[in-house]
């Protein structure tokens, strides 16, 4: 039988110290949250090797591996009072981990069985200040708005405007442009006219086909 939290603990102290993720914070959240209650039976027994997983449901969502969530959320320097947005949660992984950053979470997904499947199991580990919502990608959650931090769990094109007017001044946003291994993860940080974009490090997901234009028709 796996003991999980000794597979977490390695996770933790094999993957992500040696690949640079050194918040205290962050490798404690992701020390914390089981991982593996959020995949398919099918899965949990590779659920902290270093690799995407791809979730059960209609919308084609993948948990990001642990490397790059680890490093995209450290990018996003969450405090203990920032109330955060996090678009394509998948069944919640990443809204949980976020959750023991931050005063709030509000996470995003478009099919509704993937959303009751998130809030059920967010539930079922007392996480009592994360949500799951049904909702568009590109619109994110206005009524919930503004938010101190925006995360994209997948690869986009573009970053729809509506995501930046949620961000309060001085928010940040990170997010991963591009498609395949040389993708580059962006902070964005919200100024009172402008946002300031700084590219941090390369990586992969998979990409997030809502949030990549549409190609040009031509004959």
């Amino acid at each position: 039988m796996i003991d999980f939290a000794e597979t977490r603990k390695a996770m933790v102290e094999g993957q992500l110290r040696t690949s640079g993720v050194l918040s205290a914070r962050v490798l404690k959240a992701m020390g914390s949250v089981p991982r593996e209650e959020f995949l398919d039976e099918g899965r949990k027994a590779i659920a902290y090797l270093d690799m995407d997983h791809r979730l059960e449901g209609a919308v084609g969502r993948y948990m990001a591996s642990p490397v790059v969530l680890g490093k995209m959320i450290e990018l996003a320097e969450i405090e203990q009072d920032d109330i955060v947005l996090d678009v394509a949660c998948g069944t919640g992984y990443s809204t949980a981990v976020i959750a023991h950053l931050a005063n709030s979470v509000v996470a995003i997904e478009t099919d509704e069985a993937m959303v009751a499947q998130a809030n059920q199991i967010l539930a079922g580990l007392d996480i009592g200040n994360a949500a799951v919502i049904k909702a568009s990608l590109k619109k994110g959650a206005p009524a919930e708005a503004p938010f101190d931090v925006v995360i994209i769990e997948g690869a986009v094109g573009i970053v729809p405007q509506a995501l930046f007017d949620q961000l309060r001044v001085g928010g940040r946003l990170v997010a991963l442009y591009g498609d395949g291994a040389s993708a580059t993860a962006v902070l964005h940080i919200k100024g009172e006219g402008e946002i300031a974009r700084v590219e941090a490090f390369n990586a992969s997901l998979p990409p997030l086909t809502e949030l990549f234009p549409e190609p040009a028709f031509s004959l």
